[in-house]
């Protein structure tokens, strides 16, 4: 093999890595944004007035309450996008006054895992998530679980979906496709 194809193929295999470790990595376009939702904690700042600083919970009607303003819808809405509209509001009582909004904490995207796991529980979504890694979350299943017969309730609109994962063939490297990005309020069952 002569240097000049060598280092080809050197170049083409870095390509081929590179590409891989980019197409692993991407997340859903749905995902990249993250929603405030009900039980995030913001903290809401008025440049240079100390009495419009102040940390506020996301209700469950999904607004938030602030002086001088009153209530403002937060849920639904991104960070910048809450920002923006308590910038509007706020300068009709202090012109030029630009308004930071920080999420202190984060309690809104939640999934459910029920069942036959090691934790049953309510977990917090840091990140996207797959269905394994609630599963994971959750501390695996147990003994009894019947790992091919798993349910993921979702809410959408005024109706319910249901997607099925078989444990078992995803855990042994089979029809991944199951393994879907799980949803804020998506219910994971493992009978």
């Amino acid at each position: 093999m002569t240097k000049r194809t060598f280092s080809f193929l050197c170049f083409f295999l870095m390509l081929f890595h590179v590409n891989a470790v980019l197409s692993y990595s991407a997340e859903p376009d749905s995902q990249a944004k993250f929603y405030l939702g009900p039980e995030d904690v913001l903290e809401i700042a008025v440049w240079k007035d100390e009495d419009l600083t102040k940390q506020a919970v996301v209700r469950p009607d999904g607004k938030i309450s602030f002086p001088l303003i009153g209530d403002v819808v937060a849920q639904g809405r991104t960070v910048e996008e809450l920002r923006q509209a308590v910038e509007d509001k706020v300068k009709a009582f202090v012109p030029d006054a630009p308004v930071t909004v920080m999420v202190v904490q984060v309690r809104s995207p939640k999934v459910y895992v029920i069942g036959e796991v090691a934790n049953p529980g309510l977990y917090i979504m840091g990140e996207t998530l797959r269905v394994m890694q609630a599963l994971a979350m959750a501390g695996g299943t147990t003994p009894f679980a019947k790992e091919n017969d798993i349910l993921i309730i979702r809410q959408e609109n005024s109706h319910q979906k249901t997607f099925r994962f078989k444990y078992t063939q995803v855990a042994d490297g089979k029809d991944l496709d199951q393994n879907i990005y799980l949803k804020p309020g998506d219910t994971v069952v493992v009978p």
